[in-house]
């Protein structure tokens, strides 16, 4: 059976987007569809936010080549790309918009810190993480000059770099980086802030890799006592939750793991709507639990309603269709459905086969071993 693994590209406390958190519309075509752009990638609906960014990228090439717009335009449809799962897609729009950046900025200012940021999480979605290592490193180095070392701007970094080295099961620096986040977000933004909850994640996730659960078990906890007290029924605290569920999973304690899965798939559908990728995310890890537990006809509803969450709102050939594939193929070959089985795998296969090709890892990273078994926060612009 699939390892149930939230990759880069899946919605949770895992990714936040660069754009404004709320932009109003403003006389101009290009303002309103940036700001519906926004509205529509908020809601899980990439395929919507495409179209619109495409709208407002053709407005915005009437600004001019160095015009910040331009820039800003290109890195939101890269991301809105990488959501979708077209890396080879989104790495020509972050490549070009942070050419306009260093142009228009200079090389050294924290909006080139921001797109370096989000090339770097496209190289780690395709494998290419020695790529990935020095744009992290760059994008950290100047945040450091630009606000000093104990700065909130620079605790994302060393948040994102944690990441990178957990990818890379490189569990001792991965542990370093998120402490070191954590005491700057402590420190400037008090416990009782959204990244105090996502440090506190991602280190208990370092302990999660290690099977340290005892020393995961408080933080996660303590993570999510923080965002129910501060942020009440909300996305952040459904993906706490889904940590949380993960986390007894892990553990083989599926009677633990069960409610808790209910309880925030329950939340990120009345906080993101019943077809956000966040809610596939959880129906696919409630239906491998199902699926080990025997409750095969719970595990199907489950598993199907995930796969098509997903194909509907990521497109046919994402990778975490591929995933939600394998996921139902186990359940299809354990209940006798052997040929409904082997053709979900062999399309899982085929997916990945095709963004294998469209997204060629270099040569000496083509083996390493990918493995998040948590929801990571990323932490963007």
């Amino acid at each position: 059976m699939t390892k149930k693994t939230l990759t880069l590209t899946s919605a949770s406390l895992a990714a936040a987007l660069v754009w404004p958190a709320a932009v109003a519309a403003q006389p101009g075509s290009w303002q309103e569809e940036r700001a519906a752009a926004v509205q529509a990638y908020g809601a899980g609906n990439y395929g919507d936010a495409e179209t619109r960014l495409l709208n407002a990228l053709d407005r915005a090439k009437f600004f001019g080549s160095k015009d910040p717009r331009l820039a800003a335009t290109l890195n939101d449809l890269g991301l809105t790309y990488f959501r979708q799962g077209k890396y080879a897609e989104a790495e020509p729009l972050h490549k070009r918009a942070l050419e306009i950046r260093e142009r228009v900025y200079g090389k050294e200012h924290p909006k080139v810190a921001a797109t370096l940021n989000d090339l770097a999480f496209l190289h780690v979605a395709q494998g290419r993480t020695t790529e990935a290592g020095p744009l992290h490193a760059r994008a950290l180095a100047i945040r450091e000059k630009a606000f000093g070392p104990e700065h909130p701007e620079v605790a994302k970094s060393l948040n994102n770099i944690g990441g990178l080295y957990l990818e890379l099961d490189r569990y001792a620096e991965a542990e370093e980086f998120y402490q070191r986040a954590l005491g700057i977000v402590g420190k400037s933004l008090g416990e009782n802030h959204p990244f105090t909850v996502a440090s506190l994640n991602n280190l208990a996730a370092v302990y999660d890799e290690q099977g340290r659960y005892s020393e995961a078990a408080p933080l996660y906890m303590k993570a999510l006592g923080i965002a129910e007290k501060t942020l009440g029924e909300h996305p952040q605290v459904a993906a706490s939750l889904n940590n949380l569920a993960l986390h007894y999973d892990a553990q083989g304690k599926l009677d633990d793991a069960e409610p808790v899965y209910r309880k925030a798939i329950g939340m990120a559908e009345k906080t993101l709507g019943p077809e956000h990728p966040d809610v596939a995310a959880g129906l696919d890890h409630l239906g491998v639990l199902y699926t080990t537990q025997g409750k095969a006809k719970k595990a199907e509803t489950h598993l199907q309603r995930a796969l098509a969450i997903r194909r509907k709102m990521l497109g046919q050939s994402h990778p975490l269709v591929a995933q939600s594939l394998d996921n139902y193929a186990a359940l299809l070959l354990q209940t006798g459905r052997e040929t409904e089985g082997r053709r979900a795998q062999i399309l899982a296969s085929s997916i990945r086969a095709h963004n294998a090709q469209a997204n060629v890892p270099r040569a000496e990273e083509s083996n390493d071993p990918k493995k998040p078994a948590v929801y990571i926060l990323k932490i963007t612009e």
